[in-house]
């Protein structure tokens, strides 16, 4: 019986950091892989970065999204309420062209598109290769598992991406 004391004991620590661990990965912060080249020249294909499960979502954060059979990489353009379109190559929220100085390949016109409560418009940074907003529409906030902007791998490329 006291064998088995003092070996719980010895235990309990090692437990508690499981759990520490469990529950800031499912509720604070998790690695998250880049796939694809659909947000080059900002993010690369295999960097790892850090997904921030409580940052808050707004115009030009790069955020992660849950599109049913996968989980994709974006940058939200627009928000609930506003409007969005592209002609001759330039996007336009709210009747204003923004400046995407991020962006590596131009963007084809679409339709004005008008975003309701808790929809958000997202695109990839390399728009001729982007599976995006364009393609499936507008985004719930609950499908955003959250915004991510530090590259933790590879070491070389370590730091803040916008």
């Amino acid at each position: 019986m006291k064998n088995t004391k003092n070996y719980l004991k010895e235990l309990l620590p090692y437990v508690i950091i499981v759990l520490v661990v469990l529950c800031f990965r499912t509720f604070i912060a998790t690695p998250v892989k880049v796939n694809g080249p659909s947000m080059d020249k900002t993010l690369k294909d295999g960097e790892i970065m850090i997904l921030n499960k409580l940052g808050t979502i707004k115009k030009g954060k790069i955020v992660v999204v849950d599109i049913g059979n996968e989980k994709i990489i974006k940058r939200v353009i627009a928000e609930p309420g506003d409007s969005i379109y592209c002609k001759d190559g330039n996007v336009y929220v709210n009747d204003k062209v923004i400046n995407e100085d991020y962006i590596s390949t131009k963007t084809n016109d679409f339709v004005k598109y008008y975003l309701r409560d808790d929809e958000y418009f997202v695109m990839g940074d390399n728009r001729s290769v982007s599976l995006d907003s364009r393609s499936f529409g507008a985004v719930k906030k609950s499908q955003i598992l959250g915004t991510t902007r530090m590259i933790i791998f590879p070491i070389s490329n370590f730091g803040k991406a916008y």
